[in-house]
């Protein structure tokens, strides 16, 4: 029902279908592949749907089984960096547990990888550090999404090796069209019933 959003659309299908047919497998008896975690960036400009796509992700998991709720938790990253030594673990875990049979979803997830402490301690690392383990314990309960400005996704990703090796697939949100953007105003006005 969205408009535009083709290749986002498309990648988030061939996710939730490569996790149904990973669901039947299992049914089925067979082995379970490796890496069969979803964790994905979506990359785009602020109000090209990241949020909206991954609320509709979430409940697409859950309907085909992959996820038990389906529910997303968004966070920024003052949800999850601590202000003193050993808060940030702590603040982390308390997100992921919060979203455990769902959705964390990380909006402008870049931001950790600049909060530094004065005396040189990186609570934005300690995060990531914190969250990787996590995603790693939880790979049949979570589903991470990290999301933001293209440019600045890549460089996170380039940030801690493990990023890339949790993070496998950047679904990439593109701008809209104006052709989309009237018909988008349009819609609107419709479920208003403007004339």
């Amino acid at each position: 029902g969205l408009i535009g959003l083709a290749a986002a659309k498309k990648a988030v299908a061939e996710q939730a279908n490569r996790m149904s047919f990973m669901r039947l497998r299992a049914e089925q008896g067979l082995p379970a592949i490796p890496s069969s975690s979803i964790h994905l960036v979506f990359a785009g400009n602020p109000g090209t749907g990241k949020t909206t796509v991954a609320r509709i992700f979430g409940r697409l998991l859950k309907q085909i089984g992959y996820l038990k709720s389906g529910h997303v938790v968004e966070v920024g990253v003052p949800d999850i960096i601590g202000k003193w030594v050993g808060e940030t673990p702590q603040k982390v875990q308390a997100k992921v547990d919060e979203a455990l049979d769902g959705v964390l979803f990380i909006d402008e997830a870049y931001g950790l990888m600049g909060h530094t402490t004065h005396t040189g301690n990186s609570y934005g690392a300690e995060a990531i550090t914190t969250l990787l383990k996590l995603m790693e314990d939880n790979r049949d309960r979570l589903v991470v999404i990290a999301a933001g400005y293209p440019k600045k996704m890549d460089e996170f990703l380039a940030y801690n090796p493990g990023l890339k090796s949790r993070f496998t697939e950047i679904v990439t949100f593109a701008d809209y069209t104006p052709a989309e953007m009237a018909e988008i105003y349009m819609k609107y006005m419709r479920e208003g019933h403007y004339t």
